[in-house]
């Protein structure tokens, strides 16, 4: 690993990206996105790390990370224990140990494509953006893999949102972006939603503070392994912190 990285030429004036990878029962899914990860971050030159937060997964998850890490190195994959958390719980956990001065989130169950993560970092370089979020429903991005009912249940839900806040932004639920960490920091500090919401939220408030929003079109993909965690309590809890956004911005 070392000589790769010494053969590769290194970009970014110094800057340095962190990626939170939240985890719960990933086992088979983890080692091929940090893979990933690795390699095209290794390609463009920029320096890295990956942080790994799992909820105490039942299936070994955490063990795996922990192979990572003696795989990669302990300077590239961080590995960390949380046994209670929710979305912000688990971002919170992670800053703390994050540092690089930009911060990735994103999904490990490689729903995300990791090729988009270099043109993200060029986008917020070159347009000087708070954060740059991934959308689903601008441009050539789009959702596979989803049957009927849930592709409905994310529009319907993006539409009412979009008319009730008016965010500035065409995909409020997505969880693959990019801050400065500076900028994440601020908009944890603030958010008090849970699930779902929470990233709906983060839209809201860097709206409400004036931060900068870039988007970039991503194809999502379902899992390849494991069960999606959305269910009828989920689409609930949604409800109601929508609700509750509303009358509270």
């Amino acid at each position: 690993m070392a000589s790769r990285k010494g053969s590769q030429q290194s970009r970014g004036d110094g800057d340095k990206y962190s990626v939170l990878l939240p985890t719960y029962n990933e086992r088979e899914n983890l080692p091929l996105i940090v893979w990933l990860l690795v390699k095209y971050f290794g390609e463009s030159g920029y320096e890295y790390e990956i942080i790994v937060i799992d909820d105490g997964s039942p299936d070994g998850t955490l063990e795996v990370a922990e192979q990572l890490q003696k795989i990669y190195g302990e300077d590239k994959i961080v590995s960390n224990v949380l046994l209670i958390l929710h979305s912000g719980t688990a971002y919170i956990h992670g800053i703390k140990h994050a540092r690089g001065n930009y911060v990735f989130i994103m999904d490990a169950d490689l729903s995300h494509h990791v090729s988009g993560s270099p043109v993200s970092l060029d986008n917020t370089r070159e347009g000087g953006y708070d954060l740059v979020s991934g959308t689903r429903y601008r441009g050539d991005g789009g959702v596979y893999g989803w049957d009927l009912r849930r592709k409905l249940i994310s529009r319907g839900a993006n539409y009412v949102t979009q008319v009730l806040l008016r965010p500035g932004a065409s995909d409020l639920t997505g969880s693959f972006r990019l801050y400065k960490k500076e900028v994440l920091v601020s908009l944890v500090e603030r958010c008090v939603s849970k699930g779902y919401v929470f990233q709906m939220e983060m839209i809201v408030r860097a709206r409400q503070l004036n931060y900068t929003i870039g988007e970039v079109p991503i194809s999502f993909v379902d899992r390849v392994y494991g069960e999606s965690k959305l269910g009828g309590n989920e689409i609930v809890s949604f409800l109601k912190g929508l609700l509750t956004l509303f009358a509270t911005t």
